[in-house]
């Protein structure tokens, strides 16, 4: 079923991870997608996978934390397309230390990205949508968001932000018509996760896929997430089905944050 014909759908961090797994669905399901990321080659790569796919897709540079190359990779799209539908804000990182070891640089480069990256891209598309009366905004958190755990504090406070900035948001496009929703996942299975894997599973004397099975087994179901899965959710949140769902921060964690 091609919920999103001829609808158009940017990403950001779609070079890899849960932003790739989001343009390869919406491109299975007839959208057309811009890829938006700094690491220029893969995030070409993604959009070759969409066009063989057979939707329109272009990879376009965007660094998220600088509002001018937000703005010009938004102006492009829409002299593209004439539109944006859906916004899916997938860029992040994750930079965790001890609380003692954060410097004021790690800090601040993790809330550029996670949270004034999310603000930035938020703020360029959100008046398209109202203008058109009508599409959503997805934005990244975590579960981290929702909960923590030590040497998670600039990650953490970062997704905790982006929930509260998607509740802002979704208040102010509802009487247009658009919606904002959160996604907040557990631990995922990306490059992301397992650098975080090797980071943290050594402060605990853990190799990486210790740590990964660790948190496998912390979980109700046994197992970490696949990005496409995470994926289907983000497509949910941008289709028709959900259209009087908004304001929210959806935990697709297998039961982690529950438990």
């Amino acid at each position: 079923m091609k919920r999103f014909a001829d609808q158009v759908v940017v990403i950001t961090g779609a070079a890899n991870g849960i932003g790739e797994a989001c343009a390869l669905r919406f491109a299975e399901e007839g959208a057309r997608i811009a890829c938006l990321d700094v690491a220029a080659e893969a995030n070409e790569e993604t959009a070759v996978t969409c066009r063989n796919l057979g939707v329109e897709a272009v990879a376009l540079y965007c660094d998220v934390t600088d509002e001018a190359s937000v703005a010009t990779a938004v102006t492009a799209i829409r002299e593209k397309w004439g539109r944006i539908d859906v916004l899916v804000a997938s860029a992040g990182i994750y930079t965790g230390a001890p609380l003692a070891e954060v410097s004021r640089q790690q800090w601040q480069r993790t809330l550029d990205i996670n949270l004034t990256g999310v603000f930035l891209t938020n703020q360029a598309v959100a008046p398209v949508l109202m203008a058109q009366g009508s599409g959503s905004i997805i934005n990244l958190s975590s579960m981290a968001g929702k909960t923590s755990w030590p040497a998670s504090a600039e990650y953490s406070a970062s997704k905790s932000g982006v929930i509260g900035l998607t509740r802002s948001v979704a208040m102010e496009l509802a009487p247009y018509g658009a919606t904002a929703n959160a996604v907040c996942p557990g631990n995922t299975l990306t490059d992301m996760v397992r650098g975080v894997a090797g980071k943290v599973g050594a402060l605990d004397g853990l190799t990486g896929e210790e740590w990964l099975q660790m948190r496998a087994n912390d979980c109700p179901m046994k197992r970490l997430a696949e990005p496409w899965e995470i994926a289907g959710v983000i497509a949910f949140l941008a289709s028709a089905d959900s259209r009087y769902l908004t304001g929210q921060a959806l935990e697709v964690d297998g039961g982690m944050v529950m438990s």
